[in-house]
């Protein structure tokens, strides 16, 4: 039986901790050796410049408002604030209206809490402001678009909560800061700021990651397989509750993003377990969006900027969206033919862009009045032009190189015809002739081939029947990995990149593989 302890997109570790610490009690702020410090906070006039044609604030000079005092600096000098008491924190503070404060302390990691040892634990900082409330650990505010809670606003009186530190040990010190502001701003509110509840809580190290493992059965077909996985390797699921999830692309900078073609959405899963939107109508905005069964974004990848490309099904084209959301379309047709439903992606290492291109996003799908091309193409994008690189496979869907791009493979999404199929790649990044590097038709268990990805040392996983089939570079089956759920897509991630994450119906899942992983 599968654990059910993410029933939903999670928090930050959602469950009972192993150890807590109160900050409203004054013998919870003795245990960790600290000291509430407070100071009224105000809007200044303060000089900026106007928006520039690079979205940069490179424009005419202008005036503007900042806050004052910017306290959140980890040797912000706080000697001479108020301080106080614990049992204090909820005395209503700040001038009422639209008015706004800081809070202030420095926690000191003890050595037991009560019976606990918290060395190696992970600690989680949880504030509830009224109203609204923003966080900073020892200066650092990390935030990405789409994030609600954690460092920022979560919302009106809800809990912010934010990993304080991990693998901590005694005698280590964080400085914590909070902005408050009261809200309902666009109302004035006739209250002012309080803080009702602060706490920290204690995960011990086997609980270090908001994940839960969940059964899984590794087929080890082939010897290969031993050197890809761990005999102990365990499949996590790091979160659940969705529609039916694709598409999923690991960012250096520490979070994972992933599509819900169903729902029209590409989502961003963090370390520290939190899910947020991080694009609506990411593939669709059109009036009749309730025809399609999965108008969203599917596959999604980075070009060598880091900027990250999307395949948008309903609006049948690959966009790419830069900073400041500056989204350019980089392909939606091919010979004046507007595409059926870009389905997945992968750039080669000169900047052109490969892509398949099945009818999947379209209500219909094949019969769709809509669709204009009459195959299911393999496409590339260089310098803005499209060439159509093969045309005879009924539903090409994964997509990836050979770890030196001598091969492109594509999987086929045909329960008649479940190939992967293996192109040598020309001089000219167009492909020669290609051949069935696997056949696995054979094989009645749900599911074609979906997608895949590839390791540094060119061994295939790619998703298909039953679950996830791992290949060597020759198409010899190592082995298949089947979870809870059939799994539709795979990304590298991690640091070090030999975390393999896997997209499936309802949830996200990791396991971890001694390769290390082909990464955009």
């Amino acid at each position: 039986m599968m654990q059910s302890r993410l029933p939903g997109p999670p928090g930050i570790f959602p469950d009972l901790p192993d150890a807590m610490v109160d900050l409203n009690t004054v013998a919870g702020v003795d245990l960790v050796k600290a000291q509430w410090r407070y100071h009224d906070a105000e809007i200044v006039d303060t000089d900026f410049r106007s928006v520039g044609d690079d979205l940069e604030p490179s424009g005419p000079p202008n005036r503007t408002y900042d806050v004052s005092p910017h306290a959140e600096s980890i040797d912000y000098d706080d000697s001479q604030w108020e301080l106080v008491d614990a049992t204090d924190l909820s005395g209503r503070r700040g001038n009422g209206k639209v008015s706004f404060n800081w809070y202030r302390i420095n926690i000191t990691i003890p050595e037991k809490i009560a019976s606990f040892d918290p060395t190696g634990s992970t600690i989680v900082f949880e504030v509830v402001v009224d109203d609204y409330a923003e966080l900073w650990v020892d200066g650092d505010m990390p935030r990405v678009v789409g994030q609600a809670g954690g460092t920022v606003v979560a919302g009106f009186n809800s809990p912010n909560r934010i990993i304080v530190g991990r693998d901590v040990k005694p005698g280590q010190k964080f400085q914590l800061a909070v902005f408050g502001i009261n809200a309902p701003i666009s109302v004035s509110p006739e209250n002012y700021i309080w803080l009702r509840t602060a706490k920290l809580d204690f995960y011990g190290t086997e609980r270090s990651t908001p994940s839960v493992h969940v059964p899984m059965e590794l087929a080890r077909t082939k010897p290969g397989i031993d050197a890809i996985f761990d005999s102990d390797a365990r499949l996590e699921q790091i979160a659940a509750g969705f529609v039916f999830t694709e598409g999923p692309v690991w960012v250096n900078a520490g979070y994972l993003l992933f599509s819900s073609p169903n729902t029209n959405t590409i989502y961003r899963w963090s370390t520290d377990g939190s899910v947020n939107v991080f694009r609506s109508n990411s593939g669709y905005s059109g009036f009749d969006i309730g025809e399609y069964r999965q108008p969203g974004s599917n596959g999604l990848t980075l070009d060598s900027q880091g900027n990250l490309t999307i395949c948008q099904h309903g609006n049948r084209r690959i966009i790419k969206v830069e900073p400041k959301n500056v989204v350019s379309v980089v392909a939606d047709q091919y010979e004046g033919k507007r595409f059926n439903s870009p389905n997945d992606l992968v750039y080669k290492s000169d900047g052109s862009l490969y892509f398949t291109d099945p009818p999947f996003g379209l209500p219909n799908r094949y019969d769709d009045s809509r669709k204009e091309l009459p195959y299911s193409g393999v496409f590339r994008v260089k310098d803005g032009v499209v060439t159509l690189l093969v045309d005879d496979m009924s539903g090409p869907n994964g997509i990836a190189f050979s770890p030196d791009e001598k091969y492109l493979y594509v999987g086929n999404w045909d329960m008649n015809n479940k190939v992967l199929m293996r192109y040598p790649v020309l001089d000219d990044g167009t492909l020669d002739q290609g051949h069935v590097l696997c056949d696995m038709t054979e094989d009645t268990s749900e599911n074609a081939i979906d997608g895949m990805k590839v390791d540094q040392e060119g061994n295939i996983y790619a998703t298909g029947p039953g679950g996830l089939w791992i290949l060597s570079p020759e198409g010899e089956v190592y082995g298949v990995l089947k979870g809870p759920e059939l799994p539709h897509n795979v990304a590298w991630g991690d640091a070090d990149g030999r975390t393999l994450y896997l997209t499936a119906r309802t949830g996200v899942y990791r396991i971890r593989a001694k390769i290390p992983g082909i990464r955009p």
